[in-house]
């Protein structure tokens, strides 16, 4: 299994001291990961560039050419689940455990009790919530702007703009939301003998207690996700990688043993 040589690991207390610094930190030491072991870092985010180039072939091809910018802001939803395997790298690497694919792809397995499942049973959940949000605004503002959604066009008219404001602040707590529950979750579980709903309490617990450092690092993290995208995904190549890594880092810095 991925998680060979560990221990099980006591319950966790959360810092309450986080500075901006520790996020300094985290994306050193993620970009150290990376280029110590680039070849899984772009397994992943290669796994991710192509479904996003998927996405975008298919709504063209489809006519619904609208859909691109929704389907953009709720697809980096799934980045945290996408980056599990990069947790394990940055945990074999701190721990000086061997690497290999078999153990990194096996993280994804979680640790036999289906506790990561069930998060990604979470994530694909709320993406699917979030394109249904995005279809009823979608809707809502289609029908006033009398575009159809096969053309660009419809993000000109005021009522498409309006949707632009309202779905962007929609997405945004939403956003915000399901980086509360899973910034520190998924990379506890990949460490910890724990439950996922404990894990999601010590990731709320964490953002709860150090807000301004956790609420900076989601904005860098949107930030860096959005600017990467626009090249055609393939930003994502190195920031995904990167991103995921630094996660895991951050994770160390907060939670203790």
């Amino acid at each position: 299994m991925g998680m060979t040589g560990q221990a099980p690991v006591a319950p966790a207390t959360v810092a309450s001291n986080l500075e901006l610094a520790d996020l300094r930190a985290a994306l050193a030491a993620g970009w150290h990961d990376f280029i110590a072991q680039p070849a899984f870092g772009l397994f992943f985010a290669g796994i991710y560039v192509g479904a996003g180039l998927f996405v975008c072939y298919a709504l063209f091809t489809w006519g619904e050419a609208a859909w691109l910018i929704p389907a953009a802001a709720g697809f980096p939803l799934i980045a945290p689940f996408v980056a599990v395997g990069l947790y394990e790298v940055s945990r074999r690497r701190e721990a000086g455990l061997p690497m290999s694919w078999s153990a990194v792809l096996g993280a994804l397995r979680g640790r036999g009790d289906e506790q990561i499942l069930s998060m990604g049973v979470i994530v694909f959940v709320a993406f699917g919530f979030w394109l249904m949000v995005a279809h009823g605004i979608f809707a809502i503002f289609l029908a006033e702007s009398g575009i159809g959604s096969e053309s660009l066009e419809l993000f000109q008219t005021q009522a498409g703009m309006m949707m632009l404001v309202v779905g962007s602040a929609l997405g945004a707590l939403m956003a915000l939301a399901f980086y509360s529950i899973t910034v520190i979750s998924l990379p506890m579980l990949v460490d910890r003998e724990v439950d996922f709903l404990t894990a999601i309490i010590m990731s709320l617990a964490t953002v709860r207690t150090n807000t301004f450092v956790m609420l900076a690092w989601a904005a860098w993290i949107a930030v860096a996700l959005f600017i990467a995208m626009i090249p055609l995904f393939l930003g994502l190549l190195v920031v995904l990688p990167v991103l995921g890594h630094a996660t895991w880092h951050l994770y160390r810095r907060a939670v203790g043993p």
